[in-house]
């Protein structure tokens, strides 16, 4: 592992100096997989900050579309007020409020759907793999494939984030939790439409 890929990757992922070594180390000094492997590890971090911390400060963002016919108002938590007011955490809030005005999701979580909604969702698909001909031992299985694509149309956390598609908006919100070493969480959103 070179020293010079160590700060580069420091340089893009923010991330510790003892962690980029080991992460490089671990995939065989290629700075794409070494990226892989800190965005695996953040997620991990960021699980474990989520269920040992509490946001209690934050911000109120908004995005208005540019036909003024569309926009949202939300809430993005934080641990510490130092961090809500970096322009790294107000972009994250910006970003996200765009990507709410822009894909419209329904619910911030899966468990925020209605049972009835999931239910109706769950019969509707397994009537059309019935109709196409599917082994009832195999529609489980498609089942399980259909209503994650479902939550990833109407689940904000779910979602393909709007500035980078390869990743979910949850793995987004992760990564600056990772890198600002505190728990962010969105709190609510409200979209408006005309």
């Amino acid at each position: 592992m070179s020293k010079e890929n160590v700060i580069k990757l420091r340089e893009i992922t923010g991330a510790g100096v003892s962690d980029c070594q080991a992460a490089l180390k671990e995939s065989g000094d290629d700075i794409e997989k070494a990226i892989e492997v800190l965005r695996k590890k953040g997620a991990l971090k960021a699980a474990k900050k989520l269920a040992e911390r509490t946001a209690k400060e934050g911000l109120v963002g908004s995005y208005i579309h540019a036909t003024g016919r569309a926009g949202c108002l939300i809430q993005v938590s934080c641990e510490t007020d130092f961090v809500a007011r970096t322009e790294e955490f107000k972009e994250l809030v910006h970003d996200l409020a765009m990507h709410v005005t822009a894909f419209s999701p329904e619910y911030l979580r899966p468990e925020d759907i209605p049972a009835e909604v999931l239910d109706k969702e769950k019969e509707i698909y397994i009537e059309q793999l019935k109709k196409e001909g599917k082994p009832e031992q195999v529609i489980p299985k498609i089942l399980e494939g259909k209503l994650e694509k479902f939550y990833g149309e109407v689940c904000l956390l779910n979602q393909p984030f709007i500035k980078d598609d390869k990743i979910s908006v949850k793995e987004h919100i992760d990564q600056k939790i990772a890198k600002t070493g505190e728990k962010i969480e969105v709190v609510r959103f409200v979209r408006f439409n005309v």
